[in-house]
């Protein structure tokens, strides 16, 4: 009889034999040391090159960047986690170093994979000029940002990849399981936050047996017209942040005609203002709109601690004080990671929300009307379109575990999108929604567990099963109460 040990040795040589046959490893030749802002440890940075247009394979190229950071331990697992970032627009590179925090027990044994998708990053990329820090009045006026976007366009087409109709979703996918196999893996666990949802999902439906694993935060699927759903969603989220107010006993005391005072405000507009600019802290004069009072209150609704800041900001607008509306938009707006590459962002909306847009079902918001639609309907009128699938606005059962995270109060993909994405996704489908969070359930520091423990299971069964109770008594952020400097109470 062979000894136990032995027997244990020779059964763990089989299995790691069977392993190397049915997924191949990770090979780091395509590979070279690299250095990304933000992230301590050195890392792994590849080049994938890609036609452009899928059609002529042989034909223009573009080269897609990615970055694996690779898993502490040294017998990792053979799947790693690929990051698909938001926007569209978003760098997944740039975007990393904030990023990796939610990654770092996954990391142990599993490589994070970022990859810039085309259009973004130093993969093709489609960028605009940053206007952040020119006046306000410059920022605000919808001609000049018009015409600044068309002759934006017009200077991406020179670029030798300036054919704006090949970065679709469904083409950057095709990329990304380019990276895969270039990687040499035979199955990736993917997440995906806000776009990245949709990207996600495209995935899934073009290459359903290379995902073992999907978690998607902030759902934004393919059949939500997206310039157009946020009239109605910012709508909800802003009416849930008076009607907190007024449930609160504190903020009903301090902002008691909130109500009225929002009302008048928008009533008042547009009238000329002198406020410091939110980035230099320079006084400039501009003249107030409300397309740019709907615009500062709709960023903050993203992030409940910024949101709970608006109550003030509006009573101090109100009163002709408009420092903390200002104040608070920039603030979410200066995020790190937040900047966009706007070329590829219009080659995505333009190609898949724009033709549907005359469809749209949802009754614009009571305030927010169809601010935020209109000047994508004039770029996206004179915009290249790409060709996008049917079958790309049809959601098929996932082959694979699917987590889907909603926070109650986001004013971009509340869960009314995800629940109808669930449905179509099928049994292998989980929907959880965390009550008084915006904008990005995993930002919760317990849900970096939940995501561990749905990649780390060992089979789907476990999986679906994974308790995501953590975070079910949220509360949402009290209203912001400034401080009396003269007596150091709160007012």
């Amino acid at each position: 009889m062979i000894p136990s040990v032995l027997r244990r040795f020779a059964a763990a040589l089989l299995a790691a034999a069977a392993l190397c046959q049915t997924s191949p490893a990770w090979s780091d030749e395509p590979l070279k040391p690299c250095r990304v802002a933000g992230v301590r440890n050195e890392v792994r940075c590849g080049v994938v090159s890609r036609p452009l247009n899928p059609a002529e394979p042989d034909g223009k190229k573009i080269d897609v960047h990615y970055m694996v950071v690779p898993a502490m331990a040294r017998r990792k697992l053979p799947d790693p986690v690929f990051l698909l970032a938001g926007g569209p627009g978003q760098s997944a590179i740039g975007a990393s170093a904030q990023v990796m925090p939610l990654f770092t027990r996954l990391n142990n044994r599993r490589d994070i994979v970022f990859v810039d998708q085309r259009g973004t990053g130093d993969s093709a990329p489609l960028e605009c000029v940053d206007v952040r820090h020119r006046p306000m009045a410059e920022q605000s006026d919808p001609e000049r940002q018009l015409a600044e976007l068309l002759q934006c366009r017009d200077k991406l087409r020179k670029l030798p990849h300036g054919d704006l109709r090949f970065y679709t979703t469904t083409v950057a996918m095709q990329d990304l399981d380019a990276v895969r196999r270039q990687l040499g893996v035979a199955q990736v666990n993917l997440v995906g936050a806000s776009y990245g949802t949709r990207a996600a999902i495209e995935y899934m439906r073009q290459f359903p047996k290379q995902v073992r694993r999907t978690v998607i935060d902030g759902v934004a699927p393919p059949d939500m017209v997206l310039p157009a759903s946020f009239s109605t969603d910012n709508q909800a989220a802003f009416d849930a942040v008076v009607a907190g107010c007024e449930s609160e006993p504190l903020c009903a005391k301090a902002h008691p005609t909130l109500r009225a005072d929002w009302i008048a405000l928008l009533a008042s507009l547009p009238k000329p203002v002198t406020v410091p600019h939110p980035l230099t802290g320079r006084p400039d004069s501009f003249t107030l709109t409300r397309d740019m009072v709907l615009g500062a209150v709709r960023g903050p609704l993203y992030l409940p601690a910024l949101a709970s800041g608006l109550p003030h900001a509006i009573s101090e607008a109100a009163q002709g004080r408009y420092e903390a509306l200002v104040g608070l938009n920039s603030l979410f707006a200066a995020r790190p990671g937040m900047s966009l590459a706007t070329g590829m962002h219009f080659s995505v909306v333009c190609a898949e929300d724009y033709p549907r847009m005359a469809t749209v079902k949802d009754a614009p918001g009571r305030d927010f009307e169809r601010t935020f639609s209109r000047l994508y309907e004039r770029v996206c009128a004179e915009w290249p379109r790409g060709e996008v699938p049917a079958a790309f606005y049809t959601m098929t059962p996932a082959a694979s575990p699917t987590l889907l995270l909603s926070g109650s109060i986001d004013p971009a993909t509340p869960p009314r999108h995800a629940e109808r994405a669930a449905k179509a996704l099928g049994a292998n489908a989980r929907h959880v929604v965390v009550p008084n969070i915006g904008h990005g359930v995993l930002s919760v520091p317990c849900m970096h567990d939940v995501l561990f423990r749905f990649i780390d299971a060992e089979d789907d069964a476990q999986a679906l099963k994974v308790d995501a109770g953590c975070a079910k008594n949220m509360p949402r952020p009290p209203a912001y109460r400034p401080l009396e400097l003269s007596t150091g109470s709160a007012r």
